[in-house]
């Protein structure tokens, strides 16, 4: 799936492909969100060298190794991986496929809110608010006067329909769970509840609701799971699942 995305005789050694996915995988079982952090644990563990193939002797990826691979192989190529690995599961008995589990998190996008700008003119936030500043009367004022003038002015907000990040256009304005907003990403799981292993993940703009990406997420884990688990003669339309689950509110379908 990998092999034509390395050069046989360009540049120095590349990562190989089963030792990227290993090291995901890892990372995904110790719940270590960072590469750097995947790097680190990869270097102070005797078990995980033996679980990538690296001796003793040899280095351990680093992390801008980790993340240049990451931008070399395409999603589609993630996406095949990863329904590989469905497959040996399911070859395993590890897949039952009847009450599924859907769940989302909201993940920080790598965008500054302070560098929105206008999505018809390119205007900053900063010089759109220094306008209205000038036209409600005041003269040259100063950042810390921008700033009170903002916070007290009326029908203050910033909607994705207006604004943007320049160096991410995807992400999305969105409210966390701890009251500050930023923009991000929806990132959705989809996992067989019998047996706890994930079968979807789908990424949404951060503001989409859940309602929007309920259909999406389960349409991928059926598409993920069709070939792999034999349907009930009474599936219908519904698909595989007999029962659904929202973060621990059962759904009608």
């Amino acid at each position: 799936m990998c092999r034509r995305f390395y050069a046989a005789k360009r540049g120095r050694p590349s990562l190989a492909p089963g030792v990227y996915f290993r090291a995901l995988m890892m990372g995904f079982f110790e719940g270590i969100e960072s590469e750097r952090g995947i790097a680190w644990r990869l270097s102070d563990s005797l078990g995980l060298r033996s679980f990538l193939g690296i001796g003793l002797t040899e280095a351990t990826p680093d992390h801008s190794t980790i993340s240049r691979t990451r931008r070399l192989l395409p999603l589609e190529t993630h996406r095949a991986v990863f329904r590989w690995v469905l497959k040996r599961v399911a070859e395993q008995g590890l897949l039952k496929n009847k009450t599924i589990g859907i769940d989302a998190t909201t993940l920080e996008a790598n965008a500054a809110l302070k560098s929105i700008v206008q999505r018809d003119t390119g205007e900053s936030y900063q010089d759109y608010l220094q306008g209205l500043a000038e036209a409600a009367g005041m003269v040259e004022p100063t950042a810390a006067e921008l700033a009170r003038f903002d916070r007290r002015r009326q029908g203050r907000r910033t909607s994705n329909q207006d604004w943007k990040s320049p160096h991410d256009e995807e992400a999305r304005i969105t409210k966390r769970k701890d009251g500050r907003t930023h923009f991000a990403y929806k990132a959705e799981h989809a996992a067989d509840l019998e047996t706890g292993v994930v079968t979807a993940v789908v990424i949404a703009a951060g503001d989409a609701g859940d309602s929007a990406t309920l259909a999406q997420t389960l349409a991928e884990a059926g598409e993920n799971t069709a070939e792999l688990v034999a349907l009930p003669a009474d599936a219908g339309a519904a698909g595989p699942y007999r029962e659904v689950y929202r973060a621990g509110a059962k759904s009608q379908r």
